[in-house]
């Protein structure tokens, strides 16, 4: 079994959930996301002001944003391991809400690629520090739901991007909604250094000194000798690949393709036809994607009663049914089919999310959890969120010629069916091995 050396598991912290902080770094990652989905909404009145390409969007949605995201995560991490996680997860969250705000500043691509990139460096001190934290307030047999808790932050902040960004258009043009998205992030910065409370200064004392920083040989050491990780991380990645891919053209798939069915129940609700699309979008991505990720933590733990084996059934089964429906949300005919679809999709995507981190943070040793998080989101982002919007993007640009910019763009966001059924794949070889792999650490 894995060795379970974190400093904060008392006996009070095994009785009871700690929700104000998990709310609190729930949110903190509601921003993250927020500052990401929100760029879903203004895609189309963006790329007319800037003069931009698909293969253009595609970079500052994912490739611009995940590649100094996936670098920086690692050496962060490392210091996460051994410092103080809340004072970086507060320093990251300022960071990236203001490059947000700087977005809205941008004058052409290369400002706003730069601005881009800012935000991803700001984020990428902020999940694994997260990861390793909840981890040690929380004991085992808590952690699915735990870490659902915390990713509930995914569908919150992409609700709130979506309705608040098409509120913001439609009032205020896109410039101002990334300007007003960003500063609140700042002073949620300041909450969240004075609030969350850091085990491991409770832990050391002269009598108990903190435990000496594993090098990162034997780090890297350790994780290559647990197949069922790098399984994980990769179907992980997977279905990070045909999510975003899908996802940074959310607003583009209606906007561009639905025109007249949009512009009718725009009409019907008394409301322009951004406001529109902002909130159905994000009542899908955000309220569907709450039931599914609380109802996946629920499972998580469930299904992990009979040994950790349990965290991979939830994503290799999750995976392979929102595959389809992911497709015959960019095909279907008309918006009511599209977002019955999608509704669907999202849903089952978000069952996976406590499952694939605990999975991880159980498996590995305490002094490596947030190195773990760290590898595991490096190899999801450099080939999931960093790729999948760039192949969709440019996909959809290869296709425009012979189907139209309409049908081109639908037949793109199709493809990613196959990576999501490969991820599932990943976890069900995942399951196989991860039993094995954990008695390792226990050896």
């Amino acid at each position: 079994m894995t060795s379970e050396t974190a400093p904060a598991q008392t006996d009070a912290a095994a009785a009871r959930m700690p929700y104000g902080a998990l709310f609190l770094l729930m949110i903190v990652y509601a921003f993250n996301m927020l500052d990401r989905q929100i760029v879903t909404i203004l895609v189309e009145p963006m790329k007319a002001d800037l003069d931009l390409a698909d293969w253009q969007i595609g970079m500052i949605s994912g490739l611009a944003f995940a590649l100094f995201y996936t670098l920086l995560g690692i050496p962060l991490a490392r210091i996460a391991d051994r410092g103080n996680r809340v004072g970086m997860i507060a320093i990251a969250l300022a960071v990236w809400s203001g490059f947000t705000a700087l977005c809205g500043l941008a004058r052409n691509f290369t400002e706003l690629l730069l601005a881009r990139i800012g935000v991803g460096v700001g984020e990428a001190g902020c999940t694994p520090a997260a990861h390793s934290l909840i981890t040690d307030y929380v004991p085992r047999e808590q952690r699915g739901r735990a870490l659902a808790l915390y990713s509930l932050g995914v569908p919150v902040g992409s609700l709130a991007g979506l309705v608040l960004g098409g509120i913001l258009l439609a009032s205020l043009g896109w410039r101002a909604a990334f300007l007003i998205a960003g500063v609140p992030g700042i002073l949620l910065a300041i909450i969240v250094w004075f609030t969350l409370d850091e085990p491991r200064k409770r832990a050391i004392t002269p009598q108990t000194p903190a435990a000496p920083h594993m090098p990162l040989g034997q780090v890297l050491a350790t994780l290559r000798r647990l197949p069922s990780f790098w399984l994980i991380s990769f179907g992980t990645a997977m279905g990070a690949f045909g999510y975003y891919g899908q996802a940074s053209f959310f607003g583009s798939l209606y906007m561009r393709t639905h025109v007249a069915g949009i512009d009718a129940m725009a009409a019907g609700w008394g409301v322009p036809p951004t406001v529109f699309l902002g909130l159905s979008l994000g009542l899908i991505v955000g309220l569907v994607g709450m039931v599914g990720t609380f109802v996946g933590g629920q499972l998580a733990d469930r299904a992990a009663r009979r040994g950790i084996k349990g965290y991979t059934l939830v994503p290799s089964t999750s995976l392979v049914i929102a595959a389809p429906l992911f497709a015959g949300a960019a095909l279907a005919p008309t918006v009511p089919l599209s977002f019955a679809f999608l509704s669907g999709a999202i849903f089952v995507h978000a069952l996976n999310y406590g499952s694939v981190f605990a999975s991880v943070q159980t498996l590995v040793p305490a002094r490596v959890r947030a190195m773990a998080a760290a590898v595991q989101l490096f190899v999801t982002n450099a080939i999931g969120l960093a790729l999948g919007p760039l192949f969709v993007g440019i996909a959809s640009d290869l296709l425009a010629p012979s189907l139209g910019s309409e049908q081109g763009l639908r037949a793109a966001m199709a493809l990613v069916a196959l990576p999501l059924a490969i991820g599932s794949l990943l976890f069900w070889l995942a399951g196989r091995r991860i039993e094995a792999d954990e008695a390792k650490q226990g050896a």
